[in-house]
C-alpha cells in the first residue's frame, strides 16, 4: 500500500486537531474525547434536527419547538393544545451523533454514527436514508455505501452504525494524489468527511476546505 493511502495514528490526530480548531472558530460543535479505560480518543459531534431536515437547537431550549409552530398560531392555542403541539414537535426532533475513530487495521479514519428521537427511539438505517438529499442518492447507491453495517463501538461498547473502512483508501487515493499534483495542502479528515458525511446527513461548511488550504 502506498504511503499516501493510509494514515498513522499521530497524523490522524494532527488532522483532527486542525479540523476541531476550525470547528471551534465557526461554532460547528466538533470536539475531541478520550476513553476512560485507555489512551485512545475520537472526534465527535452531536446535533439536532427536525425529521423534515430543519436544524434546531439542542433540547432544553425553546427553539426546537418554536421552529415547528409559528408564534401567531401558538398564541391562539389553548394551553393544553399548545402542550400537545409542543410534545408532538419534540417527538419529531432527531438527535444525530457522529464519531470519527482511527482504525488500526486499515490505518484510516472510520465514521460511526447513530440517530434517535428525543424519547429514545432509535432510527433504522432505512430511516436515515430517507433523510439523504435526492441529489446524493443515485451516486451514493453506486458507491461504497453498501458497506454500512451496525456494530459495537470499539470504545463505548454501544451499538452504532459504521461505514466500513475497507474502501476508504480506494476513494481517498485519487484525492490525495491530485492534491499533491497541484501542490495543494488538504486535510485528510476534511476531504474524507466531505465524501462520506452526506450519506448520513453530515454536511461540512465550505469554510473547512478553505481553512485546510491555508494550513500549509
Amino acid at each position: 500500500m502506498e504511503e499516501d493511502e493510509f494514515l498513522g495514528e499521530k497524523t490522524f490526530q494532527h488532522y483532527c486537531a486542525e479540523f476541531i480548531k476550525h470547528s471551534q472558530q465557526i461554532g460547528d460543535g466538533w470536539e475531541w474525547k478520550t476513553s476512560k479505560d485507555c489512551s485512545d480518543g475520537y472526534m465527535c459531534k452531536m446535533h439536532f434536527q427536525m425529521k423534515n431536515g430543519t436544524i434546531v437547537s439542542p433540547p432544553g431550549t425553546s427553539a426546537d419547538v418554536q421552529t415547528c409552530l409559528p408564534m401567531e398560531e401558538a398564541s391562539e392555542l389553548p394551553l393544553d393544545d399548545f402542550e400537545v403541539a409542543e410534545t408532538a414537535a419534540a417527538a419529531q426532533v432527531i438527535k444525530y451523533e457522529y464519531h470519527v475513530l482511527y482504525s488500526w487495521s486499515y490505518q484510516v479514519p472510520v465514521l460511526y454514527f447513530r440517530a434517535s428521537f428525543l424519547d429514545g427511539r432509535p432510527l433504522a438505517l432505512a430511516d436515515i436514508w430517507e433523510g439523504v438529499h435526492d441529489c446524493y442518492k443515485t451516486r451514493l447507491q453506486q458507491g461504497p455505501w453498501d458497506t454500512i453495517t451496525q456494530q459495537e463501538h470499539p470504545l463505548l461498547g454501544q451499538p452504532f452504525f459504521v461505514l466500513h473502512p475497507c474502501k476508504t483508501s480506494e476513494f481517498m487515493t485519487p484525492v490525495l494524489k491530485n492534491s499533491r499534483k497541484i501542490n495543494r495542502h488538504v486535510n485528510y479528515i476534511t476531504s474524507w468527511l466531505s465524501i462520506v458525511g452526506p450519506v448520513v446527513g453530515l454536511n461540512l461548511p465550505l469554510s473547512y476546505a478553505r481553512a485546510a488550504s491555508q494550513d500549509e
